[in-house]
């Protein structure tokens, strides 16, 4: 498989240019394209259970697609539910790459894409406790919202990032929490900054330029404010 990004960082597109007869394991309704001749079969990847977990703690499709080219080859153009920048990672035997979820787009075959428990640490971020682990073998894709920054951190250094913008991280970084500010709980409140994740090298970090959370409280925030012949969002009023 190979794959080509465009359209980013806004609005990232990928194709998996597929050799003869090649399938790819895709995220259920990322697929944006295909070339004729493409064949698609859905299942529950892993058996019910394994599939249960991811789709219910891991924040992807409870199905995988499976796109398998023709005899004379093919593509997939795979798309994220937010716009942003989609990238990819290569994933060798003996070594695992964490993603934040609902970032997962598509793999090779031979890599494996399960939910883990990434601890209690992020219980307060946006993982709920949860991230997905993706090993094996093969070119993983994901994506993020925004624009993408890489962090290639020596050993022994840190990066703060804030639980909302972590995108994926190497599993040769270690990765610890606490909260943003020096002060108590309420310093932090008022700071706007609750808590962050601090990431200790050698290894990648990928970090997201906007924030999913942020994006659901605005939203959030517009929800009830109404009156008797409309609803006003972001500015944009509607009928009811």
């Amino acid at each position: 498989m190979q794959v080509q990004t465009r359209q980013g960082p806004a609005y990232g597109v990928a194709r998996l240019t597929l050799s003869p007869n090649e399938p790819v394991k895709v995220e259920g309704g990322a697929m944006m394209a295909m070339s004729a001749g493409v064949t698609l079969a859905a299942k529950a990847e892993g058996g019910i259970m394994k599939s249960l977990k991811r789709a219910a703690l891991g924040g992807e499709s409870f199905f995988v697609s499976t796109y398998t080219a023709p005899p004379t080859g093919g593509f997939v153009d795979v798309a994220a539910r937010l716009p942003g920048d989609i990238t990819t990672h290569d994933i060798t035997p003996g070594h695992a790459l964490f993603i934040s979820k609902g970032s997962w787009l598509a793999n090779d075959v031979n890599v494996n894409i399960d939910a883990k428990w990434g601890g209690f640490k992020n219980m307060f971020g946006s993982e709920g406790g949860f991230i997905v682990r993706a090993e094996g073998q093969g070119t993983t894709v994901f994506a993020c919202y925004g624009a993408l920054e890489v962090w290639n951190l020596q050993p022994g250094q840190s990066l703060i990032v804030d639980t909302g913008h972590m995108v994926a991280y190497e599993d040769t970084v270690a990765m610890g929490f606490r909260k943003a500010s020096g002060g108590g709980l309420v310093q932090s409140w008022k700071s706007g900054e609750g808590f962050v994740f601090e990431f200790t090298g050698p290894g990648k970090v990928w970090t997201q330029t906007r924030n999913p959370n942020e994006l659901q409280s605005w939203i959030m925030s517009f929800v009830g404010t109404s009156n008797s012949s409309g609803v006003n969002v972001g500015g944009l009023f509607t009928r009811d």
